[in-house]
């Protein structure tokens, strides 16, 4: 059985919907909801790494880990790469990056990203699946990712790929045929000490291009493994409307 732990990356400001991390989904806040799926994945340890004194109480009042970070960070990955280091997690440990906005996520996902981790041999690993619907191939909030025969990730990219270059001059709304077009799900799965070498790694220009931080690590020449599930997993919380919809569906 695959050891990981999973860190959860939660920052108090969010544009679209203020004070995301604490909003209420039926009595606990969401970060806190996030912790309590995660925790029912097989990870040995669940903790939430979050620059914001209110986040880390409102953990602690409901008995989920917490470590504080920097307010600088950037993105998700370097303020886990600081959590670990402050909770010195062994350098060779898989670290599971959940999203601190998905409280739905498939526990069996999160184990599964870690597992294709292992089998691929590689430093990095995510996830993906199939998209069914053309508007979403074109919907640039919509990340896709594009694979090669080993399915380690090729490019990741809010323009259509791969691009149906016929169908398309044609005028038609039809999905690549050849082979599957699929939406990258935002899971992260690394070593620790992988995580280390991220946050000291350059920015690439197709990252900040894309704004797209995983484009950094296939700038850099490492491998990112790709697990595909059948499923879409259920929405995460970027507006009031993703929250009322997670609160009306979500078991309580």
């Amino acid at each position: 059985m695959t050891e990981f732990v999973v860190l959860i990356p939660a920052r108090l400001s969010s544009s679209r919907l203020p004070n995301k991390a604490l909003a209420d989904i039926h009595g606990k806040p969401m970060v806190v909801r996030v912790a309590e799926q995660a925790a029912k994945s097989r990870a040995t340890r669940i903790v939430v790494a979050t620059d914001h004194q209110d986040i880390a109480d409102a953990c602690a009042a409901h008995g989920v880990e917490v470590v504080m970070t920097s307010d600088k960070h950037e993105s998700g990955t370097t303020r886990l790469a600081e959590a670990a280091k402050r909770l010195n997690l062994p350098q060779h440990l898989i670290v599971v990056n959940v999203q601190g906005d998905e409280p739905l996520i498939n526990p069996e996902l999160i184990d599964r990203t870690a597992e294709v981790l292992v089998e691929h041999n590689v430093q990095m690993a995510t996830a993906a699946h199939p998209l069914a619907d053309f508007s979403e191939f074109i919907n640039p909030n919509v990340v896709k990712v594009l694979l090669d025969k080993n399915r380690n990730a090729i490019y990741f990219s809010r323009a259509p790929i791969p691009y149906p270059r016929d169908t398309m001059r044609e005028n038609l709304p039809d999905l690549p045929k050849e082979t599957p077009a699929l939406r990258h799900i935002g899971i992260y799965a690394y070593r620790t000490g992988f995580l280390q070498r991220y946050a000291e790694m350059n920015v690439s220009p197709l990252e900040n291009i894309e704004s797209l931080e995983q484009l950094r690590v296939l700038w850099h020449g490492f491998p990112i493994a790709v697990e595909i599930t059948d499923h879409a997993p259920a929405a995460g919380v970027d507006t009031q409307e993703d929250l009322e919809r997670v609160r009306a569906v979500f078991p309580v």
